[in-house]
């Protein structure tokens, strides 16, 4: 809200402190909203949702991509019960987020340069809808690991047991969720579509009190093809919440804030040393900056496995492969696997974003050659045992295929 925005000013931004080259509460934000916003806007007036609709064509978001969370993590909490969750839906950079008879819509963003930026839509129906930018309000939560300093902004996926108020019911069972969080402790306060076989989750569970944990296995409800028999999901714009698209929103998010942090240390530690952007001749390694949670995310290092095939109802999973790009041998890093991991191919295609290709020069080199020596099979690390030769290679060629810059710099061709 205003007051909180108001309070972070006359304190001045954390990051503002500790990261002042990136400049996070004064420079004008490049993404995807921001460049929306500039322009004209005229959106479509749903009689239920609003903005929503319109929003999310504007934005090119597939509805398919919904997700259904009920656990009060959102500015909106009072409207967001077991009954009537928060629905989130998603591309490669935008997260929009609406409740049934909420005021605004809620929206992250991630800029090429900033990093997470939130928005907020208001519901009012008008002929000139605006997007107000937050700072203190969201960043209360989205700063949530720099308590002790150092942090960046970031987007956060959790699990925990909620009861139908959607409360949290346990305190000791929450926690923040990857793509290494096995898929039983996942979706905690969230509504899951879809197949799994015998795997198990924790999404479906609304409990009356934390009594009823007592008997966990008992709760567990899964395989649903959509979630009629849940709640009334008449005024979403579907009846699902889709168990693939939860998954790809639990990697994107690892990837991408795992290349904000990269972001902020490096263009922080060139500025130390008055070095520019483009500044080739400083390795990772002697301004400081670690790269390697990074490295370790794009590759799916620790990656759970499904113990089990998964299937999506939302038609998710099809309209996200369908979008490339392609090697010349039609292969892309988009392909899904769904038997026990979640792509078929060992690299996320999160390194085609524009954050990842707005990092300074020399940090994405840096990555460049550590994804060759991985991919190559020249890292023989334990953690990357899980790259088979096969697939590793495949992965390796995809990229050079595809990432013009990447066998440039490594000579490749």
């Amino acid at each position: 809200d205003a007051d909180a925005d108001a309070d972070a000013d006359a304190v001045g931004m954390r990051y503002d402190r500790e990261y002042p080259v990136m400049a996070y509460s004064t420079r004008a934000p490049q993404d995807a909203v921001a460049r929306l916003a500039s322009v004209d806007l005229t959106l479509p007036y749903h009689p239920v949702r609003g903005y929503l609709d319109g929003l999310l064509a504007a934005l090119d978001i597939d509805p398919a991509s919904q997700m259904l969370v009920f656990s009060k993590t959102s500015l909106q909490v009072e409207q967001i019960t077991a009954a009537t969750p928060r629905a989130i839906y998603f591309n490669d950079s935008v997260y929009v987020a609406w409740v049934p008879g909420t005021q605004s819509l809620e929206i992250a963003s991630l800029d090429d340069r900033l990093g997470p930026v939130f928005y907020t839509l208001s519901q009012a129906q008008d002929n000139q809808p605006s997007f107000d930018q937050q700072m203190g309000n969201c960043l209360r939560c989205h700063d949530s690991y720099s308590m002790t300093g150092g942090g960046v902004p970031r987007f956060i996926t959790g699990s925990g047991y909620i009861d139908r108020e959607g409360n949290i019911a346990a305190h000791e069972g929450w926690i923040l969720t990857s793509q290494k969080t096995p898929l039983r402790n996942r979706w905690g306060g969230w509504y899951v579509s879809g197949f799994h076989g015998e795997q198990v989750h924790l999404g479906n569970i609304a409990v009356r009190s934390v009594y009823e944990l007592q008997d966990l296995e008992a709760l567990r409800n899964g395989n649903h093809d959509n979630l009629d028999a849940l709640l009334d999901t008449s005024p979403y714009i579907t009846n699902r919440s889709d168990i693939v698209a939860l998954l790809v929103l639990e990697h994107q998010v690892q990837v991408q804030n795992a290349i904000v942090r990269v972001n902020y240390d490096f263009r922080s530690a060139l500025a130390a040393r008055d070095l520019a952007d483009d500044d080739l001749a400083t390795a990772a390694s002697e301004l400081g900056v670690d790269i390697e949670p990074l490295i370790d995310a794009l590759v799916f290092v620790g990656e759970a496995d499904f113990g089990a095939a998964v299937r999506g109802t939302a038609g998710f999973a099809e309209a996200f492969a369908a979008r490339g790009p392609w090697d010349a041998s039609g292969r892309s890093l988009r392909e899904f696997d769904l038997s026990q991991r979640l792509f078929r191919y060992p690299l996320s295609y999160v390194i085609y974003a524009a954050a990842f290709d707005a990092l300074p020069a020399a940090a994405r080199r840096d990555i460049y050659i550590r994804l060759n020596a991985v991919l190559t099979g020249a890292d023989t690390n334990e953690k990357f045992a899980h790259l088979d030769s096969v697939r590793r290679t495949a992965a390796l060629e995809i990229l050079a295929d595809t990432k013009p810059e990447f066998s440039e710099l490594l000579n490749l061709r």
